[in-house]
Formats: structure tokens, sequence, C-alpha cells
């Protein structure tokens, strides 16, 4: 890392080098988890916060398995399991927190290793992130720098001007590359002239967070109370944490709930008994859920993740896990091209293979919390009839349950067939293999090659020009049974976990692994 222009004059405009490859604006967990990523590819990065620590207040508290997974691969799957909570399912209640509806899961490990729904405090992660990408000497996290402008000239390197809040000098950075996790209020996402489409939803809701080392009368799995006049959910978040969310009435506020004897009336039902001087508020805030996707997330060299490019509603807690899902399918590919083995056309796949995944995502949001808190009285009843038979139906426990998200579209890198089914686009189950590692484990962050054929040499020989890894799976092992479910014998798996392609010919497949010269 070259370092940054300090004296941001008028000579800064006719500079064509760049200082780094990549500049992240933004040090949340999507902005650290590119970062870290970007590291482990071996590309350099300077990241930018306007802050000069870890946002301290709690915010999101869910991920599933396949965030875990993305987790782990930046070397924090223990560390992270350490700090979470498996959460055990799903109760659906009424008013009077009578059970309508439950659907139970096991805390062990899911399809990916690890349990498929985690409860945790968000800035316990981030300070996680933070102390793990300070492990890799290619990254540069610049607290207290404040973003003023991004522009691009042509095809030439993205300028991206910040000013130090501690000294008040400004300063200009040169990058290939500049990704904007910056939030929903994003100066990167202005700066590109991305729009934001409303997706049709918008309400308020109160957020309380309790600290509590006395025992509360209830089910350790999420609460979801369906009710059209007072809609709330709560959760377990940790050994001694707890969430709570309620939808704010019209003429409510955060300040009407700002202690424990206001808040009193609404978490009672879970407190029970429990004194007020043996919880601790840390803290009570007021947010509005929106369902929201930038029309673009890209101009040339300047790309938008999390909120930056997507908001979602919180009703299946994917919000925070959707922007590691972006950082995952982006960072390789712009490793790849900067290291000329993949080509420049690769990145257009990230808004055509990440996009349309957000809006099946948050198109689930809103119809769980339109079927949940709306309809009126009429609502109450349908609810009221429906939902404790809807256990008995049959698959639903299973994909109420369920932590496996949509397969990614047809794109450059993913070479879906014409018909409907498959394996490409999705994920390839980190499985523990014949020698009892997992997949994650072997394949390492490159291509993998997975087959249930004998070991032909020409294989070995082709998937090792490639610099990719061979897992040849046997009968009895979970990928040979997910090979034969997708009708193939041979799958090739990205750095990502996603399939880009499937077939009968293992050595077939090998024509489309990327090479100095990719045949894509």
């Amino acid at each position: 890392m070259t370092g940054v222009d300090e004296t941001a004059d008028e000579t800064a405009d006719a500079v064509d080098a760049v200082d780094v490859p990549v500049v992240v604006v933004g040090a949340g967990p999507t902005g650290l988890t590119a970062a870290t990523l970007l590291a482990r590819h071996g590309v350099e990065c300077l990241v930018l916060e306007r802050w000069g620590s870890a946002y301290p207040r709690p915010r999101a508290v869910h991920l599933d398995d396949e965030v875990h997974r993305v987790l782990a691969r930046l070397g924090l799957g223990e560390e992270f399991a350490a700090i979470s909570w498996p959460c055990r399912g799903l109760r659906l209640v009424d008013r009077d927190r009578r059970v309508l509806a439950e659907f139970r899961r096991a805390a062990d490990a899911g399809r990916h290793g690890y349990p498929e729904a985690s409860m945790f405090d968000q800035p316990e992660l981030e300070r996680l992130l933070r102390a793990n990408l300070a492990r890799h000497a290619g990254v540069e996290l610049r607290g207290r720098a404040e973003v003023t402008a991004i522009a691009q000239d042509g095809d030439g390197p993205v300028r991206v001007e910040f000013t130090d809040r501690a000294t008040g000098r400004s300063h200009t950075v040169h990058a290939r590359y500049a990704l904007g996790c910056d939030g929903a209020n994003s100066l990167t996402r202005a700066a590109i002239g991305a729009v934001v489409r409303d997706l049709g939803f918008t309400q308020r809701w109160l957020v309380v967070d309790v600290a509590t080392a006395a025992p509360l009368d209830a089910w350790e799995g999420v609460h979801q109370v369906c009710d059209r006049d007072r809609p709330a959910t709560f959760m377990r978040v940790g050994r001694t944490r707890y969430r709570w969310e309620f939808r704010l009435a019209p003429g409510e506020s955060a300040e009407d709930f700002g202690t424990m004897a206001e808040l009193r009336p609404l978490i009672s039902p879970w407190t029970g008994g429990v004194p007020l001087e043996d919880s601790a508020l840390v803290r009570v805030a007021e947010y509005t859920f929106r369902a929201q996707v930038a029309d673009r997330w890209r101009d040339r060299g300047v790309f938008l993740l999390g909120d930056a490019a997507h908001l979602t509603p919180p009703f299946t807690g994917q919000g925070l896990g959707a922007g590691l899902r972006d950082a995952a399918n982006l960072c390789w590919k712009l490793a790849g091209v900067l290291d000329a083995t993949l080509p420049e056309s690769a990145l257009d796949t990230y808004q055509a293979e990440r996009a349309p995944h957000v809006r099946v995502m948050i198109a689930l949001a809103r119809l769980l919390g339109a079927a949940m808190t709306e309809g009126g009285r009429v609502g109450d009843l349908l609810r009221g009839a429906v939902v404790p038979r809807l256990r008995l139906l049959p698959g639903l426990r299973d994909r109420v349950l369920s932590s496996e998200t949509p397969a990614l579209r047809r794109s450059e890198l993913v070479r879906r067939p014409p018909l409907r089914g498959g394996l490409a686009g999705g994920l390839c189950p980190n499985a523990v293999l014949g020698d009892g590692r997992r997949f994650d484990d072997v394949a390492a962050g490159r291509f993998a090659v997975v087959t249930s054929r004998a070991d032909p040499p020409e294989l070995r020989a082709a998937v090792r020009r490639r610099g990719a890894v061979l897992v040849v799976t046997r009968p009895g092992e979970e990928l040979h049974s997910w090979l034969r479910r997708g009708r193939a014998r041979a799958a090739l798996v990205r750095p990502d976990g996603a399939v880009l392609r499937a077939g009968r010919d293992p050595v077939a497949l090998c024509a489309a692994l990327p090479g100095r010269a990719p045949a894509l």
C-alpha cells in the first residue's frame, strides 16, 4: 500500500496510478467481511470508517448457517460460535401468549456444519471481525475517516476523498475499485446516482434490549406475537440478553418507553415477577422497517453492498446476513479480475446474481410480516383458526425451519440448464468428507470439482492446471447423495460455495474453470 495524497489539491485529478487496489467505505460487518475476504485472496485494501471504534449499540441479532459459513471462511467459525446462542425454532402466539403453532429445531449443526439459526450481539461480532482483520498485513483500517466524495473519470481509478475527524485534514486516495458498505444513508450510492426503489413496506417498531441474570419463564426460540394491534417479537440473544420488538401505534415513540417501568406493561408477559432492579435496560430505540432495493449496485469501479444496496424487514432475520452474502459473492470475483484469472465482465454477475436473491428474501419477509400482523379483526380470526393447523401440512415444518435460501439466477458464472432444477446456483453443502475434514477446509477459497466418478488421470491434471481442488466422493457420503439428488455426477463449485455448473462429465466441467485465459 503506497499511502494517500494528503494535499488533496487540483493535481489529484490528473493522477492515473492507484494507491491501493480496493477502498472499502464503512467498517460495519459487511465492510469488515469484504476487507477480510479480499485480504485472504491477497488483495490489499484500505477501510475508511467515520467512527473511531465499533458501534457500541446492539442492532442485528440473527444469522443463519449459510452466513455462519461465511464467517468460518474468515477464520471465525469457532469464535462466533462462542459468542452466539443457538435458536430453538419459532413459536407463533396470540396476544395472550397462547401458542398457535410451534416449529422446533435442534441446536446442533445443519448441512453446513453450524446451527441453522444463531442469536448474537452485533457489537461482539464487530469486535471479532476487527480483531481478525488486524491479523492481515495487507489491510489498513483507518478510523475517524469520514468519506466526503467519490468520483471517477471514465475508466480511470476511483478517487475517494475523506477527512480525518481527529485533525480536520483532507486526504485523497485512488483505487481500482471502491466498495460502498456505508449503510442506508449511503454517500456511495448517491455518488453513483443509484435510486432506491421502495417495495411497499414501512412500519415503525420499538426495539428493546434487556440484560438480566434472572431466569425468564420463556421458551428459548423466537416468539412471534400475531396481533393486529400490538404485533411483537421476543427472542433470547445470549446467556443474559433478551430482545423485544413491538410495532408502535400512531403517536407513540421510543421516548414513551425510556425506562424499565414504562416498558413493564409490554414485556411483563415474559418477565413475570422478575423485579425491575434485577434487569438492566441496554437500549431502547425506534426503527422504521423498510423494504427497498437500489436500482443499480455498480458504476464502473464503484459497488454497493449491504444496506447501501438493499433494506429488508426483519421478520426472516436476513438483514445483516444479506450484506455478508454480498461480500462473499463479490470479493472473490474482484480478486480474480485483479489477478487476471477472471475477465472484467465477471463483475457484471454481482448484481445479476444478488439482486434477485435479495428481492425473493424481501418478499418472504414482507409476506411473513403481513401474515402475522395485518388483516384487522378478520386477520386475527383467520390466524386463530388457520395457524394452529399449519404444522399438519406435509413438509411445511421443514420449509418454515429451513435456512436454505434460493439458488442464484443464471449468469456468466452460474450455468443453469434451461429447465428448472439441478444444482447450479445453489450452495454446495459444507459436508464432512471421507477423511473427516469439511468441504470448505479442503476447498480453502479455491474452485473445486466435486465428483462421484472414479479419479481419471486427465481429470486430476486438468484440475491441477487451473489451480483448483478435486473432491472425489464415495457412496454413503453426504456429497455423493447431494450429487445424486441433483441428477449429476460432478459439480464445479465456486470459491463462495455456489455451484457454477453441474453435469455428468467432470472432465468437461473443467473447461469452465477460470484460468489465465478463462473460457466463460
